[in-house]
């Protein structure tokens, strides 16, 4: 994108939905920017979820959006928390080529005696007490790969980068943010309350002397600590003027960028052989008073109606 050489023409990045894989030239620091639009209220909007669970679930999946552009093949990651929480269930996956999918469970007791004032996610209001684990599986046979950490009182973010200083010895730093944002008529279309998130990492990758005032490391995490939600959100800043604001004495070159969508694999095939599965009992019991068994996707949230004679036991 640029170096400290001002004569070289900055490039123009996908505005949303998209990874931005980067490393600071003078410093060698690695880093990963996330905006999600699109994909973001795709997913967060299918649940109609209360604001604090969303934007839970909207920070896993940034999260699983900045860890996935290294996967290798048609392998997958996911990223998922187990809490007593408000918000007991975060799962958020990214597999190769930038396909995100993820889900939450809470309790709406809990959500509702929080303060309607918090801004920030953190663990003891939403998340609680519990872990994190990351997931890894690099498809084409190959044994799937899991680390945990606990989360400590800590918000996701903090959680992830201690995951990687405590687990994989990598000086990391991590920051997310989700928040609605309001986009007003267009194209015909009425104005409206949007989800949008974004998230960065930054890892120093191959250093062995840290914690000096003039380590490279030091220096760029400070650059970074900088950054504020609303820069990370914000439409109208676009991923080159964030990252030359943040970076312009340092010099950023883009190595590649990995475009981002939403998907799931649920289907009306799919759901029939998982009930397949079922005796004969139990499908009984599952039966609507129309005859059929309602079922819907924890991830896209789609419901199916299926007949009685889709469902076929061996």
């Amino acid at each position: 994108m640029t170096s400290p050489d001002r004569s070289k023409k900055v490039l123009p990045l996908p505005a949303d939905d998209s990874v931005i894989i980067f490393r600071t030239e003078v410093s060698g620091v690695h880093g990963r920017l996330v905006r999600l639009g699109t994909v973001a209220d795709k997913i967060l909007s299918a649940h109609g979820m209360p604001d604090a669970a969303s934007k839970a679930l909207g920070e896993a999946v940034v999260l699983a959006a900045l860890l996935g552009s290294a996967l290798p093949g048609d392998g997958s990651i996911s990223v998922q928390t187990g809490t007593d929480g408000a918000v007991s269930v975060l799962y958020a996956e990214c597999k190769a080529r930038g396909k995100l999918r993820g889900y939450a469970r809470f309790d709406a007791e809990k959500l509702s005696a929080l303060p309607a004032s918090s801004e920030r996610l953190d663990a003891g209001s939403v998340l609680g007490d519990g872990h994190l684990a990351i997931t890894i599986d690099e498809g084409d046979a190959a044994e799937r790969y899991q680390g945990v950490i606990a989360l400590d009182g800590r918000p996701l973010d903090r959680g992830a980068a201690a995951y990687f200083e405590q687990r994989e010895n990598l000086p990391t730093f991590v920051r997310l943010a989700v928040a609605r944002h309001y986009a007003g008529a267009d194209a015909g279309l009425p104005s409206a309350m949007h989800w949008r998130s974004g998230g960065i990492m930054m890892q120093m990758l191959n250093s062995t002397e840290r914690g000096l005032a003039d380590d490279p490391w030091t220096r760029v995490r400070i650059l970074t600590a900088t950054i504020e939600d609303h820069e990370l959100l914000d439409p109208t800043l676009a991923p080159e003027q964030l990252l030359l604001r943040l970076f312009h004495e340092e010099g950023v070159v883009i190595e590649r960028v990995q475009p981002l969508a939403s998907y799931c694999k649920c289907s009306r095939e799919r759901i029939a052989k998982v009930l397949c599965s079922f005796g004969d009992t139990d499908l009984a019991g599952m039966h609507d008073s129309e005859g059929k068994i309602v079922v819907t996707c924890k991830f896209c949230a789609a419901t199916y109606s299926i007949e009685p004679a889709e469902v076929t036991l061996p």
